[in-house]
C-alpha cells in the first residue's frame, strides 16, 4: 500500500512537464501497471456481475485504508482544504463513471474494440492538458501516438456497425475520456495531499457512487461462491492498491502524460497473465505490439523533459 507524507516540494502545476523522476518511482510505475494488468482477467473469471466486482473492490478498499488512514492521517485529513476536498471527491466520482462506462461496454461490443478505446485516456489526457493552456511537444503527440498503435496491432481491434456494438464503443470511448480525467484531478490533488488521504476520499466516493448505481440498477451484491469473493479480494489487492493507489503515487513526479501512456502496457500485461493462468494464447501480434508501446512511452518520456 503506498503511503508517503504531504509534500512541500511540489511543483507548481500538474500540467506542468514532470521533473526528472527517481528511479524508485519508475520501479512503483511498473509495479503499478502489472497490478493492474490483472484487473481484466481477474474480472473475466469472476462469476459475479462486473459492477458489484467494481462496487465492492472499492468498498473493501476503503475497508482495509480507512481504519489506517484514520489512524495515521487523521490531522491531515480534518486539514484538507475545499478545493483539494472537491477535487478528491471529483476524482472519485470519474473513477466510477469510468467503471460504469466501460465494464458494460464489454457485453456490447467486441472485447478487442473495447479495450482499444478504453485505452484512448493517454489522448484524451494530453487534450485535456492542451485546453488547460500546457502545449505538449511534438515528441509528446508522437510517442503517444506510437503507443495507442501498438494497443490496436495487438487488439486487432474492428469497428462493427451494428447499433449496439457502436453504443458498446462509444460508452468505452468514454471510459477512456473519464479516467483521463480522474487522472488528471488526481495529480492536481497529490500536489498537497499524501498519497493515503487522497486514495480514502476518492475510493469511498467510488464506492458510494458505484453502489447507488447498483441499487437503482437493481446488480445483485452477493449470494456468490467463496472463489469468487477470493478473487474479488486478490482483484481489490492487485489492481486497486497496487495498481491505482501506485499510479496515484508516481503520478506527482512522473506527471500525468507519462503515467497514463505507461498504463497502455495494461493490455499485453493482461494478456501475458491470461495466457499463463487462463491459458489464452497471446497473438503473434503481442510481441511488436509490445515493443511499439514502449518505444512510444520512451518518445513520451523524453518529450515530457525537453
Amino acid at each position: 500500500m503506498a503511503e508517503t507524507a504531504v509534500e512541500q516540494d511540489a511543483p507548481r502545476a500538474a500540467a506542468l512537464p514532470a521533473p526528472r523522476a527517481p528511479r524508485g518511482d519508475l520501479l512503483l510505475l511498473a509495479l503499478s501497471i502489472t497490478g493492474i494488468s490483472f484487473s481484466a482477467p481477474l474480472i473475466s473469471a469472476t462469476a459475479a456481475p462486473a459492477l458489484a466486482i467494481a462496487c465492492w473492490r472499492n468498498l473493501l478498499s476503503v475497508g482495509v485504508l480507512g481504519p489506517y488512514a484514520l489512524l495515521r492521517h487523521r490531522a491531515e485529513l480534518r486539514a484538507i482544504g475545499r478545493r483539494p476536498l472537491l477535487l478528491a471527491i471529483a476524482a472519485g466520482a470519474l473513477l466510477a463513471a469510468h467503471f460504469a462506462l466501460w465494464m458494460p461496454s464489454l457485453r456490447m461490443t467486441s472485447v478487442a474494440s473495447s479495450t482499444a478505446l478504453v485505452t484512448t485516456t493517454p489522448l484524451w489526457t494530453i487534450l485535456l492538458l492542451r485546453l488547460a493552456g500546457h502545449r505538449p511537444s511534438r515528441l509528446v503527440w508522437l510517442g503517444m501516438c506510437v503507443a495507442f498503435g501498438g494497443v490496436l496491432v495487438l487488439t486487432g481491434v474492428d469497428l462493427s456497425l451494428s447499433g449496439r456494438a457502436l453504443a458498446g464503443d462509444a460508452l468505452a470511448l468514454a471510459a477512456g475520456l473519464a479516467a483521463a480525467g480522474y487522472m488528471l484531478l488526481g495529480a492536481e490533488v497529490r500536489r498537497t495531499v499524501s498519497t493515503t488521504a487522497y486514495t480514502l476520499v476518492c475510493y469511498a466516493t467510488t464506492a458510494l457512487v458505484l453502489l447507488v448505481v447498483c441499487l437503482v440498477g437493481d446488480v445483485r451484491l452477493s449470494g456468490w461462491s467463496g472463489q469468487a469473493w477470493g478473487q474479488i479480494v486478490l482483484l481489490m489487492v492487485a489492481a486497486q492498491f497496487l495498481g491505482h493507489s501506485l499510479s496515484n503515487r508516481v503520478v506527482r513526479t512522473l506527471g500525468p502524460s507519462v503515467t497514463s501512456t505507461a498504463i497502455l502496457l495494461e493490455t499485453p500485461g493482461a494478456a501475458l497473465i491470461a495466457a499463463v493462468w487462463l491459458g489464452q494464447t497471446p497473438a503473434p501480434a503481442a510481441y511488436p505490439a509490445v515493443l511499439l508501446i514502449l518505444l512510444g512511452l520512451g518518445l513520451v518520456v523524453r518529450g515530457g523533459r525537453g
